[in-house]
């Protein structure tokens, strides 16, 4: 059996105020977007995982795939099998893969072995694998709120845009984003922005990391640009980066301007 697990993008992004706990309190849409991974199950004697396409450092224990067979069997008792990673969204971009694999593994699991777990159930487990992962049970756009855990539905759809997605060879570290940030209430939220057109997200839709971000990589700022100069009616960076993706009223092909980054071209 095999499944895709797809990545997300943020529309806006306010950290709002830090907690005691010394967390951040965040406001932002969650939509996910086709680009994918690919998860695959099946028969083996004894547990084993497996993972191919991009490298992922560290140990193979630690992959969040792992943590989650690891959850599910202290919770059901599982027969022996293999899971096998495919590994094409890039990591360390903002685009929430690592959680997507995560979650794609609980139902996967639920699935082959018939454990007959609501989406309540697994959104539950999901949560003690990441803050973001219960929203890739769900898969579909929603507010989040809390530290990126609290969610809400919301009406927005990017049918029949076209999206191009740019990673550049740089890492962000996710705690030095927030050192960046002084938190504070937005003067708008984010999920009665995107009520408004498209074209007018450009100067209301805004990601509070992005800033101190460019300023630290002025690649990420140029890039933004490029997709600006080619059409895109919206371009922002997803998360605390390093990813920038355009939003475009036509088909585009970028490939050849950004020959040395990954990039993504496709329909939402």
């Amino acid at each position: 059996m095999i499944c895709f697990p797809n990545a997300k993008i943020n529309l806006g992004l306010n950290v709002v105020r830090k907690r005691a706990d010394g967390y951040h309190d965040i406001e932002t849409i969650f939509y996910p977007i086709p680009i994918k991974d690919a998860l695959e199950i099946s028969a083996a004697d004894e547990f084993s995982f497996t993972q191919s396409g991009i490298a992922i450092d560290g140990d193979a224990g630690n992959n969040l795939v792992v943590k989650a067979v690891d959850l599910l069997r202290r919770r059901c008792e599982l027969p022996s099998f293999n899971i096998h990673l495919l590994k094409a969204i890039p990591f360390g971009a903002g685009l929430g893969g690592g959680s997507s694999d995560a979650a794609f593994t609980l139902t996967l699991l639920n699935d082959y072995f018939d454990l007959k777990l609501t989406n309540p159930e697994l959104e539950s487990l999901a949560a003690e694998l990441g803050a973001d992962c219960p929203f890739f049970i769900r898969n579909s756009p929603v507010f989040a709120e809390g530290v990126g855990n609290i969610f809400q539905p919301v009406d927005v759809s990017l049918a029949g845009y076209f999206m191009c997605l740019v990673k550049p060879d740089i890492f962000v570290s996710t705690p030095a984003a927030y050192s960046m940030i002084t938190p504070k209430a937005a003067a708008a939220s984010v999920k009665d922005i995107v009520k408004r057109p498209v074209a007018e997200w450009r100067d209301n839709l805004l990601n509070d990391f992005e800033s101190g971000i460019v300023a630290l990589y002025p690649r990420i700022g140029e890039i933004k640009q490029m997709l600006y100069d080619a059409g895109a009616v919206y371009a922002s960076m997803s998360g605390s980066g390093s990813s920038v993706y355009g939003i475009f009223t036509e088909k585009t092909n970028l490939l050849a301007s950004f020959s040395d980054d990954y990039v993504w071209e496709g329909t939402l």
